[in-house]
């Protein structure tokens, strides 16, 4: 086998242990399955190893044998400091390609409006933002950089601390319970109140809110649930209740009247927050350092 069939057999192998199919793996690679298949039956064939084990399936998906399994790991590394390698050799070149991963919320409440400017700054610089509800895997799906929100350690990534955030109440500015611009907690307590059901573990809701300010008599978990941060902040835009929203999120709302505070600055301040995350050995790259900092200074202009 040469050099280039032996790697594309490899990224072929990959690819359909992490889909457990060859279709899921075909649309990845933009071949088709029975390409992928062949890709698989090559590298069996030049190892003289089965590497999915057919027989141990009774459907189309692909179960790996103890062997591949055992090398799955090494390979995926391997892939990645392949792939870590070219972009060192393109760091330099016109059109270098930067892969980010954000929330789907987080890019639509604060990364996109912002983003434009990065492309301005940048114009050789092609940017794909990878936007995934799941935590993604930096070394299996080849992320150069992202933001996440958390306490500030995940393993693998080096995390730089980005911004902080709190916890305040919003409504739309026609919100028909108010009285000059502010709400009375007996109006409160009358309203629908919307609740961020975000999965994120130990995050502090209503019922914290109103402990904090020494509200009582109101049903803290009634209301609409939702578990799309930028969701619930739409549905407080649209009027449809009162949102305990995060300072990050709701900023541009707020700073646009989209969105007011009815209860001024009476806000909780929350451990977790939002931090910038990659590989250690992405670290040198220039494309990374350059969108680091400019995140950065975007977050420096918001504090």
């Amino acid at each position: 086998m040469t050099s280039p069939a032996y790697l594309n057999a490899l990224k072929a192998f990959e690819a359909a242990a992490r889909h457990q199919s060859f279709a899921g793996a075909a649309a990845e690679l933009n071949v088709t399955a029975a390409a992928v298949g062949q890709q698989v039956r090559s590298l069996e064939s030049w190892l003289g190893i089965s590497l999915f084990d057919r027989a141990a399936s009774g459907s189309s998906r692909l179960i790996l044998t103890d062997a591949a399994r055992a090398a799955l790991p090494d390979i995926q590394e391997g892939l990645a400091r392949l792939s870590l390698g070219l972009a060192r050799l393109r760091d330099e070149t016109a059109h270098a390609e930067l892969t980010v991963a954000v929330s789907p919320a987080f890019a639509s409440k604060w990364l996109l409006p912002r983003l434009e400017h990065f492309r301005h700054a940048n114009p050789n610089l092609n940017v794909y933002l990878n936007t995934n509800w799941r935590t993604v895997d930096f070394v299996v799906e080849r992320i150069d950089i992202g933001v996440r929100y958390g306490a500030g350690k995940w393993p693998g990534l080096t995390a730089v601390h980005l911004m902080g955030e709190s916890l305040f109440p919003v409504c739309s500015p026609n919100f028909p319970l108010l009285v000059d611009g502010k709400l009375s907690i007996e109006a409160l307590s009358q309203a629908t109140l919307l609740h961020d059901v975000t999965a994120i573990s130990d995050f502090p809701g209503w019922q914290h809110w109103l402990s904090e300010f020494g509200y009582t008599g109101i049903h803290a978990e009634n209301g609409l649930r939702i578990n799309n941060s930028a969701a619930v902040l739409q549905a407080a835009m649209d009027g449809q209740g009162v949102a305990l929203a995060r300072s990050v999120m709701a900023h541009d709302d707020l700073a646009a009247g989209r969105l007011i505070k009815p209860f001024g600055e009476q806000r909780s301040s929350l451990k977790l927050g939002y931090y910038i995350v990659f590989r250690p050995e992405s670290d040198s790259l220039s494309k990374v350092q350059t969108f680091r900092d400019w995140l950065m200074a975007e977050a420096a202009l918001q504090s």
